[in-house]
């Protein structure tokens, strides 16, 4: 080929070039078209199904799609009778169950190595008095992240999780469940990856702060800048609350509603508290509409949450407008009583105290938001880690939130502990997870086989097992043990995991190298560990910095709700402190960014998104909720929410006090007598007796909550336990921690 020719070939490929993409324009336009007749077809179907003698066959006919096709648009068309279709659905259930193993057939057991036993001797410390503050702390209910989440089962945001009544069922109820492993050859070399392109970067724009105010919704009370109004709200709906404060304080972006709860008026006409949200938050109004989103969740519009739901509502004439939120001030911190001045205080000494350590800080719609937003702030701009954080892959992301447990939630039943205790004492850790941010893993994790494990010195497994890492264990309860559990063994449920201590019990399963060290190292018996394998990470401080600015907001505001000379100055400051703990807590649980649920609504007649759970109807809408699965998330990082809790759950057995680097204490549940320790609440314990822990006001000490004087009937559920917990605080605000 010559130039001339080759020129000559050039300039035909720029013509074909043209042609091809006029023709793929063309293939768009008409897509998008098609697109839009086959949503209009799928909505008429649907409609139709309104009609109470449609018939499947007729409705396929018209449409030109097939029976099948039909029914799945709108299932009341389904013409199959319902004991038939409960019949073939058994039948797909036995057949999808997996055949029972051969018993002639061998089971391969896994390579393993037995990790070492890491004694240390008793610890033999002069006991110091207990040094006991009065309780100072309030209890967050909204703090509903610390209850014992299901490891598999997708959650809502740490805020939006409703408390889990049925988590302290007796193990005998639940059966064993078996985890996710590490899978060999190709499979495996995607659990030790991260996902290309996605990184945790230091934000280069600042958070636009929104227009709130804070609204008593039993008063109507309206705080809005520095004056407070009076507002006659009607019947509470959100259309008349929104008319009322818009009027009242123009350009409002953000509604707190401090008391009062609204979203529960008329519950008792529903099943269930969620179902009488859903219809409060969809009252049908002619000046408002529900505000939407944009791309894949452009349905996701509110929240619906028993007792924290999120309203977001756009004016019916421009939908597209300004959208006012309606939030819950549970979600930062519990008012109890508070009105709304003080509450509007407390935001703002919030906002100063965080100011102080950014310069950048702005309060979001919700303490996760803010954790995160604050936390990308603190992103390194030099060293290794100045281009950010690598996202680990999808499938790492999936073990990890199947295979790590949040808090340990455990209520002990007798005859482990006695039917009548002696006394129920209540311990706290306090500010607890910000004891544990001084060390995460980063970067792309080394995978351990149990050959690779069994290969290292005995020194090199104890720096393993104490570095940043994540483990496949068979665990065996030593002979002779008496005391609580260490390690999480799962099963099905709504417990997920409960903590075995029958000598000889022996179990599968995933623990933090925290806990895995203690189990091999405590002081009263090492256990049985044997290695299956492993995830190993580099040691880093991603959530040092943030973690260290955190606890010293929450050190002034505490110091200041002490000793301000102004009563509403010092309860403003400690609810301001208690929402530092939200924006921690709520912060890290969403960097684990388990699977999300993403809740809509849909007009009635039009076609319902395939793959919904129904949470409600009206005449107007059905309101559904989704599994929206992981998403591109450039924050997602559950490798450190997960080493977090892992120390966390570690540090309620077993917790040194320090000097510098010489030891001057012990405490936890593990330096309790055997069969005193009667539950365990995430970041607390109680026991039947008091303790002689030194409490310094520092995060992570025990703090004496509540005493309750026996003899005291032991609670055989949650709800009873709580009922005995509140008794106990009201006797020792009464008594003193010298009752």
């Amino acid at each position: 080929m010559d130039r001339k020719t080759y020129t000559a070939e050039l300039a035909g490929l720029r013509e074909l070039r043209t042609q091809i993409t006029a023709a793929e324009k063309a293939v768009a336009a008409a897509q998008k078209e098609l697109d839009k007749l086959t949503t209009r077809r799928s909505r008429r179907v649907a409609g139709l199904a309104g009609y109470e003698g449609a018939q499947a066959p007729a409705v396929a006919k018209a449409s030109g799609l097939s029976v099948g096709d039909v029914v799945r648009i709108a299932p009341l068309l389904d013409p199959t009778p319902a004991a038939v279709r409960a019949t073939k659905a058994d039948d797909q259930a036995v057949a999808a169950a997996p055949a029972p193993a051969s018993e002639a057939a061998p089971v391969a057991e896994p390579a393993v190595a037995v990790a070492p036993p890491l004694t240390r001797p008793a610890p033999v410390l002069e006991r110091q008095a207990p040094a006991v503050e009065a309780p100072t702390e309030a209890e967050d209910r909204a703090a509903v992240a610390e209850q014992a989440t299901p490891a598999a089962a997708p959650v809502v945001p740490a805020a939006s999780v409703a408390p889990v009544t049925a988590a302290l069922r007796p193990a005998v109820e639940a059966g064993p469940r078996e985890l996710p492993t590490l899978p060999d050859g190709p499979a495996g070399a995607r659990f030790e990856a991260v996902t290309t392109g996605l990184v945790s970067k230091r934000p280069n724009f600042t958070q636009q702060a929104r227009s709130t105010v804070f609204l008593d919704a039993a008063t109507g009370d309206l705080a809005v800048r520095d004056r407070v109004v009076r507002l006659d709200l009607g019947a509470r709906t959100p259309a008349e609350i929104l008319d009322a404060v818009l009027h009242a304080a123009p350009g409002t972006e953000r509604i707190y509603i401090t008391a009062g709860a609204p979203w529960h008026d008329g519950a008792e006409r529903y099943s269930t508290l969620k179902d009488a949200v859903a219809a409060w938050l969809n009252t049908p109004s002619e000046r408002w509409t529900t505000a939407v989103g944009s791309g894949r969740d452009k349905l996701a519009g509110h929240f619906v949450h028993q007792r924290q739901p999120v309203g977001r509502y756009a004016p019916a004439a421009a939908p597209e407008g300004p959208v006012t939120e309606v939030r819950s001030m549970g979600e930062w911190f519990d008012p109890d009583g508070a009105d709304v001045v003080t509450c509007r205080q407390a935001f703002t000494l919030l906002w100063q105290a965080l100011r102080r350590h950014w310069d950048d800080a702005v309060l979001m719609g919700s303490p996760s938001q803010t954790g995160r937003d604050l936390w990308s702030r603190t992103v390194p701009t030099a060293g290794k880690w100045a281009g950010g954080y690598p996202v680990l892959s999808e499938e790492l992301r999936g073990l990890l939130h199947a295979t790590g447990g949040q808090g340990r939630t455990e209520l002990i039943l007798p005859p482990r502990v006695p039917e009548q205790l002696p006394a129920l004492v209540e311990y706290d850790r306090t500010f607890a997870y910000a004891k544990h941010l001084w060390k995460s893993p980063v970067g792309t994790p080394r995978r351990v086989t149990a050959a690779a494990f069994a290969a290292m010195t005995e020194a090199e497994q104890t720096k393993a097992l104490m570095s940043c890492s994540h483990w496949n264990v068979r665990v065996t309860v030593p002979a002779g043990w008496n005391h609580v559990g260490l390690l999480p063994a799962p099963v099905t449920g709504d417990r997920a995991w409960i903590y075995p201590s029958e000598p000889g019990a022996t179990f599968t399963t995933w623990a933090g190298g925290a806990e895995i060290h203690l189990a091999l190292s405590n002081h009263l018996a090492p256990w049985k560990v044997e290695i299956l394998g492993g995830l190993l990470w580099e040691d880093g401080k991603p959530l040092d910095e943030w973690g260290k600015r955190l606890k010293a907001a929450w050190a002034d505001l505490t110091n200041l709700s002490r000793i301000h000379g102004d009563e509403r100055r010092r309860t403003a400051a400690y609810l301001a402190s208690r929402a530092v703990r939200a924006v921690l807590l709520f912060g890290l649980g969403g960097f684990a960014q388990r699977p999300r649920l993403v809740s809509g609504t849909t007009p009635l007649g039009e076609a319902i998104p395939a793959g919904v759970e129904i949470l409600g109807q009206d005449d107007h809408v059905v309101t559904w909720q989704r599994q929206a699965g992981f998403s591109r998330d450039p924050y997602a990082h559950p490798e450190w929410a997960a080493y977090v809790w892992s120390g966390a759950r570690a540090a309620l057995l077993d917790m040194k006090y320090r000097d510098g680097k010489q030891i001057v204490g012990y405490a936890g549940a593990l330096h309790a007598k055997p069969g005193t320790v009667v539950y365990f609440g995430t970041d607390g314990i109680a026991l039947t007796e008091r303790q002689p822990w030194p409490y310094r006001g520092e995060p992570g000490d025990y703090l004496l909550k509540g005493h309750l004087t026996g003899p005291v009937e032991h609670p055989a559920s949650q709800e009873q336990y709580l009922k005995l917990r509140g008794l106990g605080r009201a006797e020792l605000a009464e008594k003193g921690a010298d009752q």
